[in-house]
């Protein structure tokens, strides 16, 4: 942005909140419009905060021996129940260390998944762990079927406070009523989908709104039942901040919506089709879905470049979901290229010198102001700016 000739700052939110021009012009002019969330963290005055205290390892992963890839035979020890970045140049072997060998390995021995580790000779410390997840930014499914509230986990909830009620007990309907996947409540004429695929030969398909139900998903007398004078359809087409106070004395439904709202996906609808999510807003779903289970303490999440096209104040938020993971004890391993979450991490792990053959050891590894000190280390130069940088912008805007 800093080098961009003309910079042009859609806001101020995201969803509904968004949809206006707040700023454009050079990235100086923008730094200058009070408005501009993009413009305050391009100057400084917002940023995401570095940890006055790192914490300290509840034990060790040591992988001994990698040699996918370009790895060089080498041995690296990961700290348990901190947050760990892997950092390095593209192709110095982050992924093949994280993604090949210490995910594969893991969720063979954890998960008893059917993955093939790469070469290495051992991984030691696994007893403390009980299961590995790998948070991505794939769909949460590939169908409209599917939707935030689905895959949270929170609509079978919803339906169950639906099939409670008043008017639900009368007509006799059960749980199943509300779901638009089986015959009973949905609307047979779009089978539940609210859309109706017409097949355009030579051209591509036209989705148009069902004639029936108007894209509500299900029949007249489904939607009659009401909760707080709200319909099933009602429910779904909210957005997640109108949720919270709608569920807020149900404990276990909003539990659940909160997590979604924490993780900065207030304006994304409960029943919003998954296939119109990007990618990031997939994965901070899968993130608020981990933060309402009850923690165990001893999981170990992986995540690769979790920031891939992400705004800054997104940036800061996935910072704060990662941290909250593992203060709950958790382990956290991030490939990133971001020094934005590389600086509040606890330990590094820098892989290089180079990329390819010229890669495939470890370089440096500590809490970032060690690695900061390293003159070997390109991730250690650039992390030295930036703590300097952050300092420099506490004292200038106190």
């Amino acid at each position: 942005m800093l080098e961009a000739d003309h910079v042009v700052d859609i806001g101020p939110g995201a969803g509904s909140h968004g949809g206006k021009v707040i700023a454009q012009g050079t990235a100086q002019e923008i730094m200058e419009v009070a408005e501009s969330v993009t413009g305050q963290y391009l100057s400084g005055r917002m940023q995401v905060p570095v940890p006055t205290q790192r914490r300290q390892p509840k034990g060790w992963l040591a992988v001994t021996g990698a040699r996918e890839n370009n790895l060089k035979g080498i041995s690296v020890k990961i700290p348990v129940g901190v947050m760990t970045c892997v950092t390095g140049v593209s192709g110095s072997g982050k992924s093949s260390l994280v993604n090949e060998i210490l995910y594969k390995r893991l969720a063979r021995d954890l998960n008893r998944a059917r993955t093939v580790p790469g070469k290495h000779r051992n991984i030691s410390g696994i007893e403390g762990l009980d299961k590995v997840i790998n948070i991505d930014q794939s769909p949460i499914g590939r169908t409209p079927r599917s939707n935030p509230a689905t895959y949270t986990g929170v609509f079978d909830m919803i339906r169950d406070l639906f099939a409670g009620t008043p008017d639900a007990k009368a007509k006799g309907y059960k749980k199943g009523r509300f779901s638009f996947n089986v015959k009973g409540g949905r609307c047979e004429a779009c089978g539940g989908d609210g859309i109706i695929k017409i097949e355009m030969h030579f051209l591509p398909d036209v989705y148009v709104p069902c004639e029936v139900c108007g894209g509500k998903r299900y029949n007249r007398e489904t939607l009659d039942v009401k909760y707080k004078g709200k319909s099933i359809y009602d429910v779904l087409d909210m957005t997640v901040e109108e949720a919270v106070p709608f569920f807020e004395n149900v404990p276990s439904v909003r539990r659940k919506i909160e997590t979604l709202n924490d993780v900065g996906l207030s304006y994304v609808k409960l029943g919003q089709p998954s296939t119109t999510l990007s990618g990031g807003e997939a994965q901070r779903i899968k993130l608020a879905t981990e933060l309402s289970r009850r923690s165990t303490g001893n999981t170990i999440y992986i995540l690769d470049e979790p920031t891939t096209g992400l705004h800054f104040a997104d940036v800061h938020k996935l910072v704060e979901i990662l941290h909250r993971l593992a203060d709950g004890g958790n382990t956290v391993v991030v490939i990133e290229h971001n020094l934005d979450v590389i600086k509040t991490a606890d330990y590094i792990i820098d892989m290089g010198p180079e990329g390819g053959d010229r890669g495939g050891e470890v370089v440096a590894s500590g809490i970032p102001e060690e690695v900061a000190e390293n003159p070997r280390s390109y991730t250690g130069q650039y992390v030295k700016k930036m703590l300097k940088k952050y300092k420099e912008n506490l004292d200038k805007y106190r």
